[in-house]
C-alpha cells in the first residue's frame, strides 16, 4: 500500500513500565485446536486496569509456525505471554494465581492440549503439581518428551504438564495512538500494526485483535473509577471541548496499540516495525503515543530513531 499523503510521527515516546511475566509453550493436535486453548487463556486479560493480567500470543512455532522453534512433543505450538506489572506489591502472587487459573481452565480443559514452560529460569512456580491434583490421586510423575511431566487422566485421554513455570522481568506499556481520516483507516493502521508486532519475536499485543479504541486516562470525575475515557483525544468531543480538544484536524478516528514484551529492546524493534507498516496506510495522518512524563514508568520508547539516538547519547 501507498500512503495519500505524509504521515506525521510525533516527536515523542511510549511511557512504559516493569513487568513480571511468564511464557508457556502450549501445544495441540493440529491450528484449531490450538488456537481455541490460546484464545481461552487469553481471554479477559487486555488491561491491567480490571484483569489479572495482561497476556497475548508471541507466535506461534513449530509445524506450521516458526520451525526454528522446536515444540517438545513435535506439535504445532504457540508461545503465550502473561504479564503484571512489577509496581504491584503481590506482583509474584498475582502472576502465579492468575497462571493458575487461566492454565487449569483454559489449557486443561482443551481437547488433545498439552502445556510446557518456554523457559527454565529461576525463580519458578511449581504449578505442574498444584494443576495435577484435579487428577484426583490418579495423577503422576512420568518422563514425557524428554522431561519430567504431570500425567492427568481425562475423559478425553490424558492431560501433561510440565512441573516448573519461570517468569521474570518484563516490559509493559509500550503503545501507539494512530490518527486517521475515517475509522476504516485508522483500523487498518492499527491491523497492519499489529501484524509487524507478530512478526516480531518476543512481544505480544492484548487488546481484541490487538487494537484498542477505548485508550485511556488515570482517573474520573467518577469516585469509584480510576481510569476512563481520554475525552480531549475522543474525535466526536472536539466542539463540545473546543479549546481544550487535543484531536489534530481531519483525524475522525484514533485507534491504539499496546505492546509488552520481553525486554525494553523486543518492545522496541515491534514499535519501529508497527510505525513502518501504518505509515503505509492512506487516509493516515499522524501517529503518536501515551505517556504520563515519567510518572508512571521509566523505560521511554521514542517514536522518532534520531530522539532515541540524541538521549541515548545524553544519558550518563
Amino acid at each position: 500500500m501507498n500512503a495519500s499523503h505524509s504521515v506525521v510521527v510525533e516527536d515523542t515516546y511510549a511511557e512504559a513500565f516493569r513487568s513480571l511475566f511468564a511464557e508457556v509453550v502450549i501445544t495441540a493436535r493440529d491450528r484449531k485446536w490450538l488456537d481455541h486453548a490460546a484464545h481461552a487463556a487469553t481471554g479477559h486479560a487486555s488491561s491491567t486496569i480490571m484483569c489479572d493480567c495482561e497476556a497475548g500470543v508471541d507466535r506461534y512455532v513449530g509445524p506450521g509456525g516458526d520451525e526454528s522453534y522446536a515444540t517438545p512433543d513435535g506439535r504445532p505450538g504457540v508461545i503465550v505471554q502473561f504479564h503484571v506489572p512489577r509496581f504491584r506489591k503481590d506482583r509474584v502472587a498475582a502472576l502465579e494465581k492468575a497462571l493458575l487459573a487461566r492454565l487449569s481452565q483454559n489449557v486443561l480443559t482443551c481437547p488433545t492440549a498439552r502445556c510446557f514452560g518456554a523457559t527454565e529460569t529461576k525463580p519458578y512456580f511449581r504449578l505442574g503439581r498444584k494443576i495435577a491434583f484435579f487428577g484426583d490421586g490418579f495423577e503422576h510423575r512420568e518422563t514425557r518428551h524428554g522431561r519430567s511431566m504431570w500425567v492427568i487422566p481425562t475423559m478425553g485421554g490424558e492431560f501433561l504438564i510440565d512441573r516448573r513455570f519461570g517468569y521474570q522481568d518484563g516490559v509493559m506499556g509500550g503503545n501507539l495512538w494512530f490518527m486517521a481520516e475515517t475509522e476504516d483507516a485508522a483500523i487498518t493502521a492499527a491491523e497492519e500494526a499489529v501484524a509487524a508486532t507478530a512478526a516480531t519475536p518476543g512481544v505480544i499485543t492484548t487488546f481484541p485483535g490487538g487494537i484498542a479504541a477505548s485508550a485511556s486516562k488515570a482517573g474520573s470525575r467518577y469516585p469509584f473509577l480510576f481510569a476512563s475515557t481520554y475525552e480531549a483525544f475522543c474525535p466526536t468531543l472536539r466542539n463540545k471541548l473546543g479549546s481544550e480538544s487535543r484531536v489534530p484536524d481531519g483525524v475522525n478516528s484514533i485507534m491504539e496499540i499496546i505492546i509488552n514484551g520481553r525486554d525494553l529492546e523486543s518492545v522496541r524493534q515491534a514499535t519501529m516495525a508497527s510505525i513502518d507498516a501504518a505509515t503505509q496506510v492512506p487516509g493516515m495522518r499522524r501517529i503518536s503515543a501515551g505517556n504520563y512524563g515519567g510518572r508512571l514508568g521509566k523505560s521511554f520508547i521514542y517514536l522518532r530513531p534520531e530522539s532515541a539516538a540524541a538521549h541515548a547519547a545524553a544519558a550518563p
